[in-house]
């Protein structure tokens, strides 16, 4: 979470690359804090920049960088963390919370495999040009090169992230991402007993995942799938469909996708493009497989006062029959 408030902060433009962050004594490399655990090998009054930072947390696991960052951004750790559980919630990662900026361990600092994959997610999704840091397999600072942890990026190709964590209450974690095909599959490993479990255990879901799985998208953004009745408006019909692409990953089949349409009728106007008007039903042999917002794809102006008039009569007598 660090790592994307990072990018979410750059993004933002309130946070520069090439800023220079002050490094207190609390995120000095000797904080007792830190003993055993995985360092930049930052020091107070040596200038360290955001993007050095930035791959110290990502690519050496820096416990030190995550609190030079987290006090840069938001004046303190504690106003930090407060920040990391604003945006937790934001995500919907409602089995996560967070007590310091590294994840070291405390009582109540914790995640579940699927928050953790969710924020991966989210990384990927919203952050493409800093999520390429996360595939570097080493970096230099203060002359001390250190290598990522990720032994799947030197093995697999597919493989270009996220991020591998230990401590001795959690055991060996790894949130890996691949991609083949033009399909990505995102796994989590928690709690093996050593870096050669986590890294067999992430090839295993992740070949599991390609091999009986694939990516479908369905629906085409902003084509028609449908025309309603437009009452009260300039234009007697209107197109109706997605805006965003419809993404799904499901269990590999030859059975197609059905898409079934419902229109909240009546529709009145006016009526904006990406007005909510229904719901598109996606069905694989009878399930369903997805739901997504049935939207108004081109805008309709409302009519003149007598043919608002005569459609409003006209639904009178509509509803009045049933």
């Amino acid at each position: 979470m660090t790592a994307y408030i990072l990018a979410e902060e750059v993004a933002l433009g309130r946070l520069a690359l090439d800023d220079t962050v002050r490094v207190s004594r609390n995120a000095w490399s000797q904080n007792p804090v830190f003993n055993g655990s995985s360092l930049m090998w930052i020091e107070p009054g040596k200038p360290v920049t955001v993007a050095e930072l930035e791959r110290g947390i990502v690519i050496s696991s820096g416990n030190d960088a995550t609190v030079a960052i987290a006090e840069h951004i938001a004046g303190s750790e504690a106003a930090f963390v407060d920040l990391m559980n604003r945006y937790a919630e934001e995500m919907g990662l409602t089995r996560t919370h967070f007590e310091n900026s590294h994840g070291l361990p405390h009582p109540d600092h914790m995640s579940t495999a699927r928050d953790l994959a969710a924020t991966a997610v989210a990384a990927i999704r919203d952050h493409p040009e800093r999520y390429a840091v996360y595939k570097e397999q080493s970096y230099t600072y203060n002359d001390i090169t250190q290598y990522n942890r990720n032994h799947l990026l030197r093995e697999d190709p597919s493989v270009d992230g996220l991020k591998t964590g230990y401590t001795r209450v959690a055991g060996y974690g790894l949130v890996a991402s691949a991609e083949r095909e033009g399909m990505r599959l995102v796994s989590v490993v928690m709690g093996s007993s050593s870096t050669a479990s986590r890294k067999a255990e992430t090839r295993s879901l992740l070949n599991y995942g390609f091999r009986f799985f694939e990516t479908l998208r369905p629906l085409t953004p902003e084509a028609s799938l449908s025309e309603a009745r437009v009452w009260k408006g300039q234009s007697k019909q209107v197109a109706l469909g997605v805006i965003d692409e419809v993404v799904l990953t499901l269990p590999r089949s030859t059975a197609s996708i059905d898409t079934q349409v419902e229109v909240d009728e009546p529709l009145v106007a006016p009526l904006d493009v990406n007005d909510v008007v229904g719901r598109v039903t996606l069905l694989r042999d009878g399930e369903v497989v997805s739901e997504v917002p049935l939207r108004v794809l081109q805008r309709v102006e409302p009519a003149g006062f007598f043919a608002r008039l005569w459609d409003t009569i006209v639904l009178w007598f509509q509803q009045l029959l049933g």
